[in-house]
């Protein structure tokens, strides 16, 4: 039980931290972006460009606070069960970070929409003229693409047993 009580105070220190780390991003770029021209850090590639999210992922669903609300709740509840649920072992702990680092990344988009009214994006890859992202969004696609590879290559069904119930958990 010891086990899994300082990897659960480690994951909510970490997740404090990303969120510190996505808000502060975002306030820097409201400080020192907003209503003015982007900042170039590699020409024609990537640059900081401030830029107002009303709706989700690539500006789709604007407008949709309740929504979005409901939608962090379900992650956060879900990463909540699974870590709880999963062993303390080194076996699941890139599991456990998954879960803490797509939690920090949608509270961290949930913050901006509920105290501003949308999102604070910054991040342009001007050479691919792909969407302003921001860093929340970071944790939740790198997570989501790690997330992915691991259960390809890494992970096996019989794996999460632990999350169903269908098998004990290991020992802690």
């Amino acid at each position: 039980m010891k086990q899994k009580a300082k990897l659960v105070t480690g994951l909510i220190i970490g997740f404090l931290a990303a969120i510190g780390l996505d808000q502060w991003t975002k306030l820097l770029a409201v400080n020192h972006l907003m209503d003015r021209p982007a900042y170039v850090i590699w020409d024609g590639v990537f640059e900081f460009l401030y830029s107002e999210n009303r709706g989700a992922a690539f500006g789709m669903l604007q407008g949709k606070q309740w929504f979005f609300l409901i939608i962090a709740v379900i992650v956060v509840a879900a990463a909540v069960y699974s870590i709880s649920r999963m062993p303390a072992t080194k076996k699941y702990l890139p599991l456990h970070l998954i879960a803490m680092f797509l939690s920090a990344g949608a509270v961290g988009n949930m913050i901006d929409r509920f105290t501003r009214g949308y999102v604070v994006d910054f991040l342009y890859f001007k050479l691919i003229d792909f969407p302003i992202f921001n860093v929340a969004d970071c944790y939740v696609t790198v997570s989501m693409f790690i997330f992915i590879l691991m259960f390809l290559f890494l992970y096996k069904e019989e794996d999460l047993n632990c999350l169903s119930g269908r098998k004990e958990r290991e020992a802690d």
